[in-house]
């Protein structure tokens, strides 16, 4: 399977135009669609439409998609150069719209390589307990996610102390390569951070995911290293690094996200 496959994404009679059916499995814990699902189902089409690799990618989410609706995906490459396209991709559900991506794609010449963040030391994933599912997300996409808690808190530890602002999963979506698409899905794990950081049960809405393409690889395991770089007025900001098994860089995401108490946590 594929991660085209996996997002259900339906193709048109138009080229640019393309359907994601929202299902469950797609779903975050709220019962909507996982913003790092739209943003990867964008870079899915980006690449195989225009046929060049995703460089970066970034999404502003401005509405929900349930289960039961059908999101209408239109691609537009704004400019074209020699190696490069400048994109927009617009999903939208009727006549409203739901988030907005932008990026860019296309390889140049490598003329210099390296990567220099640092990249948290934690034990393999097959040392690391397995991140369980609340009852009520299971088949949302969660349960379809294998994840392992490399340096971080189960839920039933939270409320406890603050930590230090860095948390770490080990996960892997089994029997799909992991790409930009995969790695998009992968790095919209800063509300995760949060409830980590502050050592209660409270987590966020994403406002936007930007992911940034550093290294193409197909590992089985991908380390979310998770940084969460301020929480203020209500809103939570961080990133995330995207390390391969081998302790290659992937890529890197960004977000803000409105921070929101868990349901079974009473406000503070």
């Amino acid at each position: 399977m594929d991660a085209a496959e996996f997002f259900g994404l339906e193709p048109t009679e138009e080229p640019l135009h393309w359907r994601l059916p929202v299902v469950p499995r797609l779903c975050s814990g709220i019962g909507a669609l996982f913003g790092g699902i739209g943003l990867g189902a964008s870079i899915e089409i980006v690449e195989h439409t225009l046929e060049r690799p995703i460089v970066w990618a970034t999404a502003q989410y401005l509405s929900f998609a349930r289960p039961g609706a059908v999101v209408d995906l239109e691609v537009t490459e704004a400019a074209r150069g020699h190696h490069v396209s400048q994109v927009r991709v617009v999903g939208h559900v009727g006549d409203e719209e739901i988030f907005t991506v932008n990026a860019a794609a296309g390889r140049r010449p490598d003329e210099a390589v390296g990567a220099w963040a640092g990249r948290q030391d934690v034990p393999p994933p097959e040392d690391c307990p397995p991140r369980r599912i609340p009852r009520e997300q299971r088949g949302m996409l969660a349960d379809h996610l294998d994840m392992r808690l490399a340096n971080a808190r189960p839920p039933e530890d939270l409320p406890g102390p603050p930590g230090g602002g860095r948390s770490a999963l080990w996960v892997r979506l089994p029997d799909v390569p992991v790409g930009a698409a995969t790695l998009a899905v992968f790095g919209d794990y800063v509300p995760f951070g949060i409830s980590q950081t502050l050592g209660q049960r409270i987590g966020g809405n994403s406002l936007d995911n930007t992911l940034r393409v550093a290294a193409r690889s197909d590992p089985q395991w991908v380390l979310a290293d998770v940084r969460v770089h301020a929480v203020a007025h209500g809103f939570a900001h961080g990133l995330v690094h995207l390390w391969g098994a081998d302790g290659r860089l992937l890529g890197t995401a960004s977000q803000s996200t409105i921070v929101r108490a868990w349901k079974d946590q009473p406000r503070s």
